[in-house]
């Protein structure tokens, strides 16, 4: 009994004097079974997370903040005009009974504002003056409608307008008075560079007129500048 005792008793002792011999936090300690039966087999150990963060590759700082300078940049912003002013030269041959026709010259001026960007409000005035049998003759439209255009490549606008109002007729005759219904429908072709304020029209109109009891119809061609704003 006294032998076995003695060896229980340094079991006991030796088995103490390990644990000591271990420190608390010691990599033995914080080994898993997974890397210890990787040890017995002679693999390497896994690397521990200080480890993994260090050998992880920094960010670059202005690597990362190349794709947001990018996407802060400023892009250009152009203006869209609403309105459209123009002024030009017109002639129009009026035919004022059978027979008798006058060719005239003038002005024509306009004002268009677009409510949408294919339909606008239209205005139009237009003074021409000629000769009839040897006395000076003037004839002034003041009209209001419609115009409806289509925008295609390279700053060029078809348009095409409907409008009625007044016309007003010199000299006095004595076929009937110097006011009348008048209207005109046509179109126009405006070539304006994009981004652009000033531009060139052509415009080609068919005029009516009630005078001396009959209709006139008379063929109206301009020429001029047109203005966004």
């Amino acid at each position: 009994m006294r032998q076995i005792a003695v060896v229980c008793g340094a079991v006991l002792i030796f088995a103490c004097g390990a644990g000591a011999q271990v420190a608390p936090g010691s990599p033995v300690q914080s080994e898993s079974p997974t890397n210890l039966f990787a040890a017995e087999l002679g693999a390497p150990l896994a690397f521990a997370p200080a480890a993994l963060a260090a050998a992880a590759p920094t960010p670059d700082p202005a690597a990362s903040a190349a794709p947001a300078q990018q996407g802060a940049g400023v892009f250009a912003v152009f203006p869209e005009y609403q309105f459209e002013a123009y002024a030009g030269y017109t002639y129009l041959r009026f035919y004022a009974v059978p027979g008798v026709t006058v060719n005239t010259n003038g002005l024509d001026f306009s004002l268009a504002c677009y409510l949408r960007d294919w339909v606008a409000a239209d205005g139009e005035l237009v003074a021409t003056f000629g000769s009839q049998s040897g006395v000076s003759s003037k004839l002034v439209l003041g009209l209001g409608g419609v115009r409806f255009r289509w925008v295609g490549p390279r700053g060029l606008e078809i348009w095409a307008h409907g409008l009625a109002g007044g016309s007003h007729l010199t000299p006095q005759t004595a076929y009937g008075g110097q006011q009348a219904l008048g209207f005109e429908a046509g179109g126009g072709i405006d070539l304006i560079q994009p981004h652009r304020r000033l531009g060139l029209r052509l415009q080609a109109d068919m005029v009516g007129t009630r005078y001396f009891g009959t209709y006139q119809y008379s063929p109206k061609v301009s020429a001029g500048v047109v203005y966004k704003f």
